[in-house]
């Protein structure tokens, strides 16, 4: 980095502030797109000319780490601390459920007098208290769960002409779900910006997360592209970059440009990509090798001083972004627990001679309660030490030198145990650092600021989400069950409605399933043969008879204020039985 540059990157930011103006932010973050799946990276294949554009001026974080799949990610992105701590570890299971005492990036900016919206894949809870409405965003356009199709999101979806919750309530959209989402981006900017408002517009895409169902013709390049599953997931990269080009061209049309942070960045390693292409890294999505966890990251921001291109190789994580926004917009965050991550701001300005040789942990839990060791990264500048074990087991470390060996080949565990005794050390006090929340759950509240609450299978606990987080596995009708953690605001009488299908198919609970438009799932959907259902919450353990009319079993009970398990059960007449995919609960 040449003076002029330093000094441009250095007083930017400075003079922003000094001048009054709170710089807008953008943070646009895709779905199992890896650090390979991009042209500037050296992808072979794909084509991302407008992402190649943003990357040639933009600060690059070339050294940036996530956890390794989904819903953990955004935890971590959305509080700077680490995923375990804030109560998401999982994607399911009722483990993505962000706990309601974290701070978020909405709310710093929000407390700020910032407009703040979010327009795509949270990811964090679709009840209160853990909806993106509950934690500081104002203006929400989000499908449900963790994608586009996944059983939270408005049955029938399958990327186009879908229905997504706006503001908490189901409102149906035209076009792709990229577009969808990257349109409704812009109309909030275009509305803040004319109010004289700064904003923060948080746009996390659910693509290119599977099914691969890209937008008509965009995969046709990618067809026979060798060791490429699915063109689709290409084709939905592609995609990705027409919108961010389209969103760089309306930021320059309305000079909204210069005096916004504009951030694009993923949610882990590539899902789909690997065999084509990984820069060089070993793993992928899911895995504690580099390939899992280590991501794009661009930042740039033409009135601050970052608007060309170069590259820090400083170890970062998704934990830094909260304090660097932070810090970078002049914000004061909220009261709430402590923030694991540090301010890139030093970084940013080229100051890297004093940024510490930090440790940092990244794992892939995946599992109802903690493990402690389970595929878990423990990183420095330098190396990587490694657990793949699914049940922690602390005998299996590996150790790499990622200056020596940055593909991850060569174990130098046996010859270098002093270096895996100081990183387990370490381990061992981030350990101590994030695990206050094992063997608590983060609750659903029923009765309390949503009067009405729509409960998923997905949020089970226990093994039965595994296989009904999805809408295929809800129309293939396995025999899964599972329990909700829920807690009760307030003692009274409340009206609870068992139903195999969503209100929104209004079906019966025996009834087999025909979508009502053309639709690229093709899973069948499978009739039961249900005589009984059950409820079990608290005290409460009652019993109906099921008709082969019955849309819902309708229960109306006593619930005293406090925690509790809910738990449900539809039975054949052999003894066949599978919880309730959906509960519905209200005070009666």
């Amino acid at each position: 980095m040449n003076r002029r540059t330093f000094l441009a990157s250095s007083l930017g930011a400075a003079a922003a502030q000094a001048a009054g103006k709170s710089p807008n932010v953008i943070l646009v973050i895709t779905d199992d797109q890896g650090y390979g799946d991009l042209g500037c990276h050296g992808n072979p294949v794909i084509r991302t000319p407008h992402l190649n554009a943003l990357h040639s001026r933009s600060v690059r974080f070339t050294n940036f780490h996530v956890s390794p799949t989904c819903a953990p990610p955004r935890s971590a992105l959305m509080t700077g601390r680490y995923t375990n701590a804030t109560g998401a570890w999982h994607t399911i299971m009722g483990r993505s459920l962000l706990h309601p005492e974290e701070v978020t990036l909405a709310d710093c900016f929000r407390a700020a007098g910032y407009r703040t919206g979010i327009f795509g894949k949270w990811h964090l809870g679709d009840n209160y208290p853990c909806r993106p409405q509950d934690n500081g965003f104002e203006e929400v356009l989000v499908h449900g769960g963790g994608g586009v199709w996944q059983t939270p999101d408005f049955f029938g979806n399958d990327y186009d002409g879908d229905t997504y919750f706006h503001n908490g309530k189901p409102e149906a959209y035209k076009g792709y779900c990229t577009d969808v989402f990257f349109d409704n981006a812009m109309a909030f900017v275009g509305q803040a910006a004319s109010q004289g408002k700064p904003f923060f517009a948080y746009v996390p895409t659910n693509a290119p997360h599977g099914p691969m169902w890209a937008p008509e013709g965009s995969e046709k390049p990618y067809e026979n592209v060798k060791g490429l599953r699915e063109p689709g997931f290409y084709g939905m990269i592609a995609n990705i970059d027409d919108n961010m080009g389209r969103l760089v061209a309306f930021l320059k049309e309305r000079s909204l440009d210069r005096n916004t942070i504009l951030i694009y960045m993923t949610d882990n390693g590539t899902s789909s990509g690997a065999q084509v292409f990984n820069a060089g890294m070993r793993g992928n999505k899911g895995s504690a090798y580099e390939g899992g966890h280590r991501v794009p990251f661009f930042f740039h921001w033409p009135e601050g001083g970052y608007a060309s291109g170069r590259d820090v190789t400083r170890l970062t994580a998704h934990i830094d972004v909260l304090p660097t926004l932070v810090d970078l917009c002049g914000l004061k965050k909220p009261a709430g627990p402590g923030v694991h991550g540090k301010s890139l701001r030093p970084l940013l300005e080229g100051k890297s001679a004093g940024w510490p040789d930090r440790t940092i942990v990244v794992d892939s839990q995946r599992v109802d309660e903690l493990v402690k060791w389970r595929q878990a990264a423990v990183m420095t500048e330098r190396w990587r030490l490694v657990n793949m074990s699914p049940d922690g087991d602390a005998s299996r470390l590996e150790l790499y030198d990622m200056q020596a060996d940055a593909g991850q080949k060569n174990n130098i565990a046996a010859s270098h145990a002093d270096v895996v005794a100081k990183l387990s050390k370490d381990y061992d006090v981030w350990w101590k650092l994030t695990s206050g929340r094992a063997g608590k759950y983060v609750r659903i509240v029923l009765g309390g600021a949503d009067r009405r609450v729509r409960l998923t299978c997905h949020d089970w606990h226990g093994e039965g989400s595994e296989k009904t987080w999805n809408q295929r596995g809800i129309r293939t009708a396995p025999a899964a069950n599972g329990f909700w953690a829920v807690e009760v605001a307030r003692s009274g009488m409340y009206k609870i409605e068992l139903r195999r299908w969503p209100e929104e198919v209004d079906l019966p609970i025996n009834a087999p399933y025909r979508d009502a438009r053309p639709n690229r799932e093709t899973a069948v959907g499978k009739a039961i043969q249900a005589v009984k259902a059950r409820l079990r919450i608290g005290g409460v353990d009652e019993s109906a008879a099921v008709s082969g009319t019955d849309k819902a079993a309708v229960f109306r009970v006593r619930l005293e204020k406090g925690p509790a398990k809910l738990e449900t059960w539809f039975y054949d007449a052999s003894g066949e039985e599978r919880g309730a995919y959906f509960a519905y609960v209200e005070p009666a």
